[in-house]
């Protein structure tokens, strides 16, 4: 089917990560399942199940407090470029869908009126969405301001 992954020759890595997720959903004593698949530029996590409402209430905090763990330990096994994603029943997919939507609406409004747009307050994750959005933007630039760990992301004209 277009737009979905594909599953991936499991290696001993991907495979350590896709279990060590699932120990931990066990550890929480959830119904959910982890299996893994290619991205462009990494791997996903994908977790499936009766309890996924459990990551992703609260907008997500569960789902991305297991996002931060799982890529703190896995961080160093990383290839350059190559991206650790964790996701629950689509749940993360179809927030960076709308993100990346709403980025490239603002793109297009702030290269139509000449003002710089604001998104944010977002997380390093959720920049990085926005910056690669807008890069496929011509006349497009982004800007991320913010001391704290959630910062802006202005989008202004070049």
């Amino acid at each position: 089917m277009a737009g979905q992954g594909r599953p991936i020759e499991v290696t001993m890595a991907t495979a350590d990560i896709t279990g060590f997720v699932q120990k931990v959903v066990d550890a929480m004593d959830l119904d959910l399942e982890a299996s893994a698949e290619e991205m462009p530029d990494g791997v996903r996590i994908n977790l499936n199940g009766e309890d996924g409402n459990v990551l992703t209430r609260k907008q997500g905090e569960g789902l991305a407090a297991l996002q931060h763990i799982v890529a703190a330990i896995y961080r160093h096994e990383a290839a350059e470029g190559r991206r650790l994603v964790v996701d629950c029943m689509g749940y993360r997919k179809g927030k960076d869908d709308e993100l990346k939507q709403m980025a490239l609406f603002l793109a297009g409004k702030a290269k139509d009126s000449g003002l710089a747009q604001e998104i944010g307050p977002l997380n390093p994750y959720e920049r990085r969405i926005v910056h690669l959005a807008v890069a496929e933007v011509e006349k497009v630039t982004t800007e991320s301001i913010g001391d704290a760990f959630e910062k802006t992301v202005i989008i202004s004209v070049k």
